[in-house]
């Protein structure tokens, strides 16, 4: 099959999926499968892959993964009154 039949295909089994919402732009770079969404591959958001479903599967847990919150940073508490900072509080 060609690379868009592939990817036609991936989009209809994987209909909500971020590479069937948002197309990729598909293309083979020395004979890796690479889906890029944006402006370059440097900048945009990608999956690369052996195979078309490969990049697509790729792009899918990138996009994903972008979309998640960061982790929460735990802070510890003190029984001091100092700032993070180590510097006692300002008065106005």
């Amino acid at each position: 099959m060609a690379a868009i039949e592939i990817m036609e295909h991936y989009c209809e089994v994987h209909p909500g999926s971020p590479a069937a919402v948002r197309r990729p732009r598909l293309f083979i770079r020395s004979g890796v499968w690479v889906a890029v969404l944006g402006p370059s591959v440097e900048r945009g958001i990608v999956g690369i892959g052996a195979t078309v479903e490969a990049a697509l599967r790729a792009f899918d847990a990138q996009y994903l993964a972008g979309l998640r919150p960061p982790e929460k940073i735990r802070r510890r508490r003190s029984s001091s009154k100092k700032s993070a900072a180590g510097c006692p509080p300002l008065h106005a």
